[in-house]
């Protein structure tokens, strides 16, 4: 499932056109802990995933892997 949600993820920053500094700004961390999320097991916090769905205009069963 992590593995999943890096992938979604990954896919969804290069379809926004956002460079990865523009969604931590809209989303409030550093540029690094969105490079995290991409490469590492680490995932965001509730409310720092629900900010990244926003930014990035996808529903959250889509990046969790619930939905297509």
């Amino acid at each position: 499932m992590v593995d999943e949600i890096k992938k979604r993820l990954r896919e969804e920053i290069i379809h926004s056109g956002m460079t990865t500094v523009e969604l931590a700004r809209r989303v409030g961390v550093s540029p690094e802990m969105i490079t995290q999320y991409c490469t590492t097991k680490k995932l965001p916090r509730l409310d720092t995933f629900a900010r990244l769905c926003r930014a990035l205009d996808v529903s959250a069963d889509y990046m969790l892997g619930l939905s297509d």
